[in-house]
């Protein structure tokens, strides 16, 4: 994690050099890490780091300026993201957000994402979110379902993920297949 954070604040954030170091390296089981996955496909995969929250700030090597700036750099990226959620043209539906069981970290990170985008001036509009998670939690109900797609396209789905998540998978499979 620390080399992959001295990297990604000098080029493409933490998530882009998570990815990079773990496919150009020796790590076990790197073909099932989203990272490498996302890294290979050219597709944004983002980490957002709130100081003191993760193990790995406690090794003595972890150097909170490099996560600092490599977490930024992915937080610019993750805005980017966000802002081509809106709908293509009026009346169009727009991209989905999914927050899968973060409760605090990532629906105040996604809240935020919104807020820049519409100041920029992307219109998110045709925008739809879910929150999945085992129970009903405030930041994700307020953040991710009910204020970034006001007057609603937001979804809270409760479960298992173990269950909901391949559910949901093959749902989209089914769908793709359908549209040919």
């Amino acid at each position: 994690m620390n080399p992959a954070a001295e990297h990604g604040a000098k080029q493409g954030g933490l998530g882009r050099a998570l990815g990079q170091l773990l496919a150009e390296g020796n790590a076990p089981h790197k073909e099932l890490s989203l990272f490498v996955a996302a890294f290979r496909a050219g597709i944004p995969a983002t980490v957002h780091v709130a100081v003191g929250t993760d193990t790995v700030h406690m090794h003595p090597a972890a150097n909170g300026a490099a996560l600092g700036a490599a977490s930024l750099a992915d937080f610019r990226t993750l805005c980017a993201v966000v802002a081509d959620l809106g709908a293509a043209a009026p009346g169009q539906p727009g991209g989905v957000w999914l927050n899968v069981g973060s409760a605090v970290i990532m629906p105040e990170v996604f809240l935020k994402t919104v807020s820049v985008a519409r100041n920029l001036g992307h219109p998110l509009d045709g925008m739809h979110t879910a929150n999945f998670d085992m129970l009903r939690h405030y930041r994700p109900t307020q953040n991710v379902v009910t204020r970034p797609v006001a007057p609603g396209c937001g979804h809270t789905v409760i479960g298992q993920h173990e269950i909901l998540l391949p559910l949901l998978r093959q749902a989209v499979v089914e769908e793709l297949e359908a549209k040919g």
